[in-house]
């Protein structure tokens, strides 16, 4: 039986792998985009893939700014505006540089919360959580904000988007692979 050290540690380390999970899948997508794709509206109301990080960005360092210490709203923040369409291929080069600025924010904070806190309450909105709880909470809106990315990059690519996992019709292929990594001596006689 693990001890309750062990699994708030596994807890942790879980969180951290899902967050940077969510982080590369979206840089893996957003690599495929040129700026000017950043801008392109789908359609009527939706937001273009630069909307979506400046909403991101403005959200990480939000919640993640003396998170144990202050709400996790900011006074400062300006969360209507980070739904405003960037105009410029600038604002998006602008946007890239605060997308890989902001998520050290989290990732620091991660490193230095130790088990005990996971337990501890912190607001948001002036609304109590569990340090744990507003963690789940920020994974699972960081995953759906990444999984609106990648549909989004996917169909602005087309024929030329890469996959990001295993391509369609490739998954025996992928399957046989694993079997013989994790097994290599497995069919060969040995």
């Amino acid at each position: 039986m693990a001890t309750p050290n062990l699994l708030a540690l596994t807890v942790l380390a879980t969180l951290r792998h899902n967050f940077s999970s969510y982080k590369t899948l979206t840089d893996r997508a957003l690599a495929q985009l040129s700026a000017e794709e950043w801008l392109v509206v789908p359609a009527p109301g939706a937001n273009s893939v630069a909307v979506i990080i400046q909403h991101m960005c403005g959200n990480l360092r939000s919640r993640f700014t003396d998170f144990l210490t202050a709400d996790g709203e900011k006074p400062d923040r300006q969360r209507d505006q980070e739904f405003a369409q960037p105009a410029t291929v600038a604002e998006v080069a602008a946007l890239q540089q605060r997308w890989h600025a902001t998520w050290p924010i989290l990732f620091e904070l991660l490193d230095t919360l130790a088990p005990t806190d996971l337990l501890r309450t912190v607001q948001i909105r002036g609304e109590a959580h569990t340090v744990l709880a507003a963690l789940e909470r920020q994974a699972t809106h960081y995953a759906y904000h990444s999984g609106q990315i990648v549909l989004l990059a996917k169909h602005l690519r087309g024929e030329a988007w890469q996959s990001l996992s295993i391509p369609r019709g490739q998954s025996e292929q992928f399957n046989q692979q694993m079997r013989a990594r994790l097994n290599p001596t497995a069919g060969s006689g040995v």
